[in-house]
């Protein structure tokens, strides 16, 4: 049976916490950007146009998608560094794909924008203790639920990888 498109690395299952995943989970944060850009190596508009599965976003939409999500990520560990439980700010991400900067702008924008965000937030969490991974949390209004910042850095860097891995299952599936 054939993997479910949507998760082609799998749903988001957190792990305890441990130095050998931490290592692995940083690294999937600091080089998301140029993992990214070499999914996107060579493709010409039409293909970024392409949805990466059916009724999915575009290859386009997913690149600024990652940048919105991404930029909302740092914030809510700066918050949740400097902050006692702060409550994080969800959004629309449906309808922050369907706004005009996504749809007029070159995904090159969100991929240069994407390196620096993910230098300065690689250089804020590789400070963060083993005890603030832990015992730092952010609450989270929509879901109801306190998380720990632990917990986060699994999210999105399974966000990194889930991503890129749509963009390379397409070029796989089309030959590209």
């Amino acid at each position: 049976m054939a993997a479910d498109p949507r998760y082609p690395v799998g749903q988001y299952e957190p792990k305890p916490f441990s130095i050998e995943t931490k290592v692995e989970w940083l690294a999937d944060i600091k080089f998301l950007p140029q993992a990214l850009e070499y999914a996107l190596l060579n493709l010409n508009e039409d293909q970024l146009h392409t949805p990466y599965r059916e009724g999915g976003w575009t290859i386009h939409q997913l690149v600024h998608h990652v940048a919105d999500s991404h930029i909302n990520a740092y914030c809510r560990f700066k918050l949740g560094l400097t902050e006692d439980n702060p409550t994080i700010k969800p959004y629309e991400e449906k309808l922050w794909v369907t706004l005009h900067d996504v749809e007029k702008l070159p995904v090159n924008v969100s991929i240069t924008l994407l390196h620096a965000l993910h230098l300065r937030w690689y250089e804020t969490l590789k400070y963060v203790t083993d005890d603030e991974w832990n015992n730092r949390t952010v609450f989270h209004p929509e879901q109801k639920k306190t998380m720990r910042l632990w917990y986060l850095l699994g999210l999105y860097a399974w966000h990194c990888r889930h991503h890129v891995a749509h963009i390379n299952a397409l070029r796989e599936q089309k030959g590209w």
